[in-house]
């Protein structure tokens, strides 16, 4: 019995093993799945979809009032709007996500000013609370007066110093250089060359108890320019704007404002201490003209018919006129009444799901609030994102659908520092890494008609310029000249100093690709058309102001609404290439050679300093030559695989999308909590702009004006080694995954 029972099981095992056998050969391994190519019929397509006239229609919607974040206007109505055009559209779903946040408005009835207080307690010259109403498309209720978000409230009186730009460089000269003391001063800056929000953080550090910004016409007109609405410049308009140098809600850095978050008290906040307000150029004048002091020197004088004085204080001449009971006080007051209060904002968010890759998303903002009408500033974006959304909806109706995941992006509280964008990433930054492909944005399509201006990070430069290239100039007068398509006027107007094509620069901050590139890695470009720089405007010159308006727009900036359709074209190009191709568009040579003009550029300005002081630019030198071969090697891999293969073409994808996100610290750079990027980021000094390779720069500037070196240099050595050992751990994203 024992021995039957052996050989039964013998022949069981035998049995399974050649029913195994013999299945497997039936049946073999299925092969890797198949992705389908690019159709490239949709380019066009879409192109021939989209319509200037509705861009138009949907800017005259946008600006019909006045839609500043936390308001009516922007919370209820134009999200019901969106939500409902985009439902029209057919793209897939629609997510509202709503966020309570801290935000800041003046005082309606009782609003902001600037006066002259005389000795006996009188107030003279005092600034205009509203600006003008010129034509009756200004003249609405719900404007919000001039003001600069959170400021606190406050009536500091004292005597005014002229600050030029208020740039941490302005400061150090009216110490050292000109012996001015501004120390207990108020401060009056003109706006321009850096953020709002750093002149009032460097007028705290040097001690002024309250700061004035203007608009000089230096800087925010030209020559041949007359006064709005027959041109550009209006004398009476004051730039709105935000304080707030760090990004998203200020109650809560680095996690999102939802229910269950946890705030910072107030006294915690990292808001300004010292009152800010916006003045109009006309009464910066009143202001500027009656300064004593010494004149200011060529480079600080700014466009008005005035003698530019450092101050402190007025004139004896002026100061005589006034004295009234012997006293010989005349001072500048300011009276600030903003208050910040908590309230909701909605980002909406809207998606067409991929066909192949669903769970890869390639994303495209704006964000939709204004401080008052906001034409230019947001709502030219927006009204073209509006377009695009459809544009894709009618390709989904004709039985296209995209290989990955679109997602449309509709951001509130920009303006108050990024926070509705900011939130989202945070709140999302965990599927954000692992699913973002690419971030495409555009805060402003049209400020100019001059041309297409593009920054983004370096590996999707080639990407854009291969959309640019397909999609045909605006301008007859440029086609006549034989430069069909936008690329090559802005090859011809904006031309790199290096090579044939045209100027693509890095991101730095001031729209919502910030949280994306800096807090999580996520490639990122943010595009514009813009006016010709070269005529050196700090921005266009109604910005932020209640002239910026639908008329505005069809009147100077894009009449017939056709820079706006190109703008549509080319964004729209660049979503569909990186949501359809099988193989991402990402060129990390590109990006190699990119790094080696950044160091050679830090070498130029710091290079024998460090050497000097002990630090081996070899190592740059050698880690950047490996993260080359790295990106020279995956390119050939590139080349030689079958772009069909889903295994595959997956496996290079996520290599590519990891490279980004490489660069980004464990930690915050130093002084700047929503800033992780070592490659390219905004400076401490400068939030709008884009600084390579920030920290070690940082270091080295604080060397530069701070005579007390006691372990700064420690600092750069610390920062340079980060440095080094992120390309480092970049190029090892780009190698194969087994070493060979």
């Amino acid at each position: 019995k024992s021995r039957t029972a052996i050989l039964c099981a013998i022949a069981d095992v035998v049995g399974v093993g050649l029913g195994v056998i013999i299945g497997y050969f039936s049946h073999p391994a299925p092969a890797a799945p198949i992705y389908p190519t690019e159709n490239p019929t949709i380019s066009k397509l879409l192109m021939d979809e989209m319509k200037a006239k509705n861009i138009m229609n949907n800017l005259k919607t946008l600006t019909s009032r006045p839609h500043i974040a936390g308001q009516e206007q922007e919370e209820i109505v134009l999200v019901d709007w969106i939500k409902q055009q985009w439902t029209e559209a057919g793209i897939d779903s629609i997510v509202v996500h709503p966020y309570d946040v801290l935000l800041s408005y003046p005082k309606q009835n009782d609003s902001n000013y600037v006066s002259i207080k005389l000795a006996n307690g009188t107030e003279i010259e005092q600034s205009q609370r509203k600006e003008l109403v010129i034509d009756a498309e200004q003249n609405d209720p719900n404007v919000v007066d001039p003001f600069n978000a959170y400021s606190p409230p406050g009536e500091p009186e004292a005597e005014l110093v002229y600050v030029n730009f208020a740039t941490i460089e302005d400061f150090i000269a009216l110490n050292r250089t000109y012996k001015i003391n501004t120390v207990g001063k108020i401060c009056i800056s003109r706006y321009g060359r850096i953020f709002r929000g750093d002149k009032a953080v460097h007028a705290e550090l040097y001690g002024c108890i309250g700061l004035i910004l203007y608009s000089d016409p230096l800087d925010y007109t030209v020559p041949w320019s007359g006064v709005y609405p027959e041109d550009w410049f209006p004398p009476t308009g004051a730039q709105r704007g935000t304080l707030w140098v760090d990004n998203g809600d200020p109650r809560t850095p680095n996690y999102p404002s939802i229910p269950s978050a946890w705030h910072q008290s107030n006294s915690s906040l990292t808001l300004p201490k010292i009152p800010v307000t916006p003045i109009g150029n006309i009464d910066a004048i009143k202001y500027l003209s009656k300064m004593g002091g010494p004149e200011v020197p060529t480079d600080w004088r700014g466009g008005m018919n005035i003698t530019y004085r450092f101050g402190p204080g007025f004139a004896l001449e002026h100061v005589n006129r006034y004295v009234m009971s012997g006293k010989n006080t005349v001072l500048i007051k300011m009276s600030v009444k903003t208050t910040n209060q908590v309230a909701t904002i909605h980002n909406v968010i809207g998606y067409v799901r991929g066909a192949v890759e669903p769970d890869r998303y390639v994303l495209l903002g704006n964000h939709r609030d204004a401080w008052v009408f906001g034409a230019i500033d947001p709502s030219s974006g927006t009204a073209t994102l509006m377009e695009l959304v459809r544009g894709f909806g009618a390709m989904l109706k004709r039985g296209w659908r995209p290989r990955r995941t679109l997602v449309f992006c509709s951001w509130g509280a920009e303006e108050y520092g990024l926070i509705g964008s900011t939130e989202w990433v945070e709140e999302l930054q965990k599927e954000l890494q692992a699913r973002a492909v690419a971030y495409l944005n555009v805060d402003i399509a049209v400020q100019g008609n001059y041309s297409l201006a593009a920054n983004g990070v370096a590996s999707l430069s080639q990407a854009v310029f291969d959309a640019a290239k397909t999609v045909s100039n605006p301008n007859p007068t440029e086609v006549s000249s034989g430069r069909l398509t936008l690329y090559d006027t802005w090859k011809l107007r904006y031309p790199a100093s290096v090579g044939d094509k045209p100027s693509y620069y890095g991101l730095g901050s001031g729209s919502d690709f910030t949280a994306f590139l800096q807090i999580i890695g996520i490639p990122s470009v943010d595009l514009r058309h813009t006016y010709d720089q070269s005529i050196g405007l700090a921005s266009y010159p109604v910005y932020h102001s209640v002239y910026e308006t639908f008329e505005l727009v069809n009147k100077f900036v894009d009449p017939g609404f056709k820079i706006h359709l190109a703008m549509a074209q080319v964004w729209g190009e660049l979503a569909r290439k990186l949501a359809d191709v099988p193989i991402l568009p990402v060129d990390c040579r590109v990006y190699a050679t990119d790094l080696a003009q950044k160091r050679d550029a830090l070498y130029q300005q710091y290079g024998s300093k460090m050497e000097s002081n002990g630090i081996d630019f070899s190592q740059l030198n050698d880690t950047i030559l490996i993260f080359t071969t790295s990106a020279d090697n995956i390119h050939k891999r590139i080349a030689s695989i079958d772009s069909t293969n889903a295994y595959e073409t997956r496996m290079i994808n996520d290599q590519l999308m990891q490279l980004e996100r490489a660069f980004i610290d464990q930690n915050p750079l130093p002084g700047r909590v929503a800033y992780r990027h070592v490659i390219s980021a905004p400076s401490q000094h400068n939030t709008y702009g884009s600084t390579a390779f920030p920290a070690v720069v940082d270091a080295m500037f604080d060397i530069d004006v701070d005579p007390d070196q006691t372990g700064r240099w420690d600092e750069v050595r610390r920062q340079y080694s980060i440095l080094v050992f992120h390309i480092l751990s970049a190029a090892a994203t780009l190698n194969p995954t087994v070493p060979t």
